[in-house]
């Protein structure tokens, strides 16, 4: 502690106003220390049914209000307020997908309109860096997720975030898609180092992953001076290959080929070799339609949360080396 308390405050941002006059509005989380320094921000919840990033960001606040010793932290812990409510990924009446909608337009559909609002707020603040946090297949393993390198973004900042995805203490995967629209492309383009955050099962809160959240992005602001480095360095237990700092590349390769049922052979966190058998597909009557094998050697990140499966439908994820 500095002797000097940390600011906290709580507010809201307006994004509409319904058609009974009722004002929808964004909750806005800040902390900052007398002492300057980094500017960092957290978001969660941009996808409705992706609850677990808003306990984070909570847990976070709790612990930093009287241990931040310099800078801020700003947070939009529920950005998507109306597909939270029924659990939806998208926002609910207009089925936009916010994450397919930056960095907005002030005129354009309310999707984008909402995203010109949140990304307008967030550059104005000149952050130092932004962690957005995402839920992904129910059987998963957490992981963070660097955008896939362009060059239309600056080589420091992808530098930076690289950096960044090293220090979080998860498996690190690099996309293999240009994601032109999400939040944490358009903030590389403006030379914000920003990084995704997929942390297990969307729809309820594991207080597990809760756990290894909150320690990951106390590693962050750990290594930024932001607070004490008094505690354990966290890492996420990992094969030595595929941990460790190690880039891997995102993979949903091969798909099924058949319609049936589904059942998988391995586990997340599992890793299989080329040729390996990872799934089957039965059809109703119980016969075999078609084995799965692995196309390379690969950690397994997750598997659908379905067991329906049809031709061309990717199954499983893999981070590969």
């Amino acid at each position: 502690m500095t002797g000097k308390n940390p600011h906290i405050s709580y507010s809201f941002m307006k994004i509409l106003t319904g058609s009974d006059l009722s004002r929808r509005r964004l909750p806005f989380m800040s902390v900052s220390s007398p002492i300057q320094g980094p500017v960092i921000w957290l978001t969660a919840c941009m996808h409705g049914d992706e609850v677990g990033g808003i306990v984070i960001i909570q847990e976070i606040f709790k612990k930093i209000r009287r241990r931040l010793l310099k800078g801020s932290v700003h947070a939009f812990p529920l950005m998507n307020p109306i597909g939270f409510e029924t659990a939806s990924r998208n926002i609910t009446f207009s089925r936009e997908d916010l994450n397919r909608s930056f960095p907005g337009d002030p005129n354009g559909s309310l999707g984008e309109r909402i995203a010109h609002q949140i990304f307008s707020m967030i550059r104005r603040t000149s952050p130092h860096l932004l962690l957005d946090l995402h839920n992904d297949w129910k059987q998963s393993i957490p992981y963070v997720l660097l955008d896939g390198k362009s060059t239309e973004i600056s080589g420091d900042t992808y530098v930076y975030s690289k950096k960044i995805c090293q220090q979080s203490g998860f498996c690190i995967i690099e996309d293999t898609d240009e994601i032109h629209s999400s939040l944490t492309y358009n903030l590389l383009l403006q030379n914000i180092p920003a990084v995704t955050f997929e942390l297990g099962e969307p729809y309820v809160v594991n207080e597990k992953i809760i756990e290894f959240g909150v320690k990951s992005i106390w590693n962050i602001l750990s290594n930024l001076k932001m607070v004490a480095n008094s505690e354990e360095i966290f890492s996420y237990p990992l094969p030595q290959a595929y941990g460790n700092g190690t880039i891997l590349k995102y993979s949903d390769k091969p798909c099924s080929t058949k319609s049936g049922i589904i059942r998988f052979l391995v586990k997340p966190g599992d890793v299989v070799e080329p040729g390996q058998a990872v799934a089957k597909v039965f059809n109703a009557f119980g016969k075999l339609q078609e084995t799965i094998r692995a196309a390379q050697t690969a950690i397994v990140l997750g598997h659908s949360d379905s067991s329906v499966v049809f031709p061309g439908i990717p199954v499983m994820a893999f981070g590969t080396v």
